[in-house]
């Protein structure tokens, strides 16, 4: 392994410091303030470019209201387990806007109901774009097929 490359459970920590300092609607300037760092410095952080120290870790656990163990957990460095290929796609979903603002509405909805309503509707059209995506590659198949006769 590269000295310089960051690692794996570097870039975990990081991102869960960011999904739980997006889901606060906290800045990075503000988190950085807080810990008497730059904003810069969160972002290294973040990113699993620079590796928190034990007391940076706990100071921030307690800023982001949280506990210590809040980083860690569902680890997925362990990539024998078939989970782990699912948490990094939530997780990474989570750290953008757009997965911060619908799981912020989704959660607000109280009703089962509507929650498997909204749950069909997403899937829905989450299998019609895989749909759309497929088809110019089956008529181009098709085609292809077709001038070969």
């Amino acid at each position: 392994m590269n000295a310089k490359a960051p690692h794996a459970i570097d870039i975990y920590v990081g991102g869960r410091v960011r999904a739980r300092r997006l889901i606060l609607g906290m800045s990075q300037t503000a988190l950085g303030d807080r810990l008497g760092i730059t904003f810069q410095q969160i972002q290294k952080y973040e990113k699993g470019v620079n590796r928190m120290g034990a007391s940076r870790l706990q100071a921030a656990a307690d800023i982001l209201s949280v506990p210590i163990s809040y980083f860690f957990q569902d680890n997925p460095s362990d990539q024998t387990r078939p989970e782990a290929a699912d948490f990094d796609a939530v997780n990474a979903f989570l750290s953008t806007r757009e997965g911060l603002s619908l799981n912020k509405a989704f959660s607000s909805i109280k009703s089962p109901d509507i929650r498997k309503t909204v749950v069909a509707l997403v899937t829905s059209l989450a299998q019609g774009e895989e749909a759309a995506a497929r088809q110019p590659a089956d008529a181009s198949a098709v085609q292809a097929s077709a001038n070969a006769s």
